[in-house]
């Protein structure tokens, strides 16, 4: 028989609750009882938590209820889906006791020797978010639900003018985690379009009784991505913008969500950007103004005008 066969015989042969020797083993599939030990240590390597007990009355057996745990994961694979673990539990992942529930289990059907490799590399191992917004989980919960079974739901909504708009029911195509912020990205039934949603100003959600169809091959996050950043390639009327600076400060502009969509070049001492004049003038100023001293705008004139303009506004405003 060939060895993978042997080594599942062996898994089967274990999984039926009784305590088995290693005599027991080799008489069973008919092999030496030194390669019953191999497959023994080769089954431990590959995840399965093999108890072995010593002395009279001694023998292999499996960790109290393995039958139950559908897969068997190597030791990367369990270190990894921990660590991805982590990134999900920060970023406000909302189905976090089910998160927590599979963790525990990928822990629990560990043999000794993997359980002390997870914990060393657990141990050094964090992951930091910018504290989000409690609240959202049992909306997320909801709209993970609705997404999935293809629910429609009504909403009721504060804009970003604080104001509370009408209840609308929406259709939640997909939920999208975008800079440290949950959207919902669905068909509004008020506006009759696809539009996106921002999950912590959802101030209620209710289930209807209708139910959606999601178009076929919809991408939430690619809807998402193409209306925060539109493409600008075969654009006419674009404006360059070249920022000097330290080179420190030239790299934390050069990766920032909407300034890195638009560089064209970056040399040492220079970073050049390509963008509409509506962004140039909307969002730059606002982006490029704590940077201070650290940069500076070497054209165009226009966007110098408008940084002087928006300081002055700002100083006249705390001099009141």
């Amino acid at each position: 028989m060939p060895k993978n066969d042997n080594m599942l015989t062996i898994l089967w042969m274990l999984n039926s609750g009784e305590k088995l020797t290693a005599k027991q083993i080799s008489e069973k599939l008919e092999i030496n009882i030194r390669t019953v030990y191999r497959y023994i240590d080769a089954l431990c390597a590959s995840g399965v938590p093999i108890i072995s007990d010593t002395g009279h009355n001694g023998g292999y057996s499996l960790l109290h209820n393995f039958i139950k745990s559908p897969l068997l994961f190597s030791i990367d694979e369990k270190k990894t889906l921990l660590h991805a673990a982590l990134f999900a539990k920060e970023a406000g992942y909302p189905l976090s006791e089910a998160l927590e529930n599979a963790t525990s289990k990928l822990k629990m059907y560990s043999n000794q020797e993997q359980e002390s490799i997870l914990s060393h590399h657990l141990a050094g191992f964090e992951v930091i978010n910018r504290r989000g917004y409690p609240a959202v989980q049992p909306v997320l919960q909801e709209l993970e639900h609705a997404v999935a079974n293809e629910w429609s739901v009504e909403i009721s909504y504060r804009n970003s003018h604080e104001e509370q708009s009408p209840n609308r029911v929406i259709d939640p195509y997909g939920v999208v985690n975008w800079n440290n912020k949950w959207y919902t990205i669905a068909f509004c039934h008020l506006r009759n379009e696809i539009r996106s949603f921002r999950v912590e100003r959802i101030l209620n959600i209710t289930r209807t009784p209708f139910s959606f169809r999601r178009p076929n091959d919809f991408s939430a996050r690619t809807f998402f991505m193409k209306n925060l950043l539109p493409d600008v390639v075969g654009k006419s009327e674009l404006i360059s913008l070249i920022i000097g600076g330290r080179a420190g400060a030239l790299d934390d502009l050069c990766i920032h969500w909407f300034l890195e969509h638009h560089l064209q070049e970056r040399t040492s001492t220079q970073a050049i950007f390509l963008l509409e004049e509506e962004s140039l003038y909307t969002h730059v100023p606002y982006i490029i103004l704590p940077y201070g001293k650290s940069i500076q705008v070497i054209e165009p004139q226009n966007l110098k005008n408008k940084l002087v303009a928006v300081a002055s506004e700002l100083m006249e405003y705390y001099q009141v």
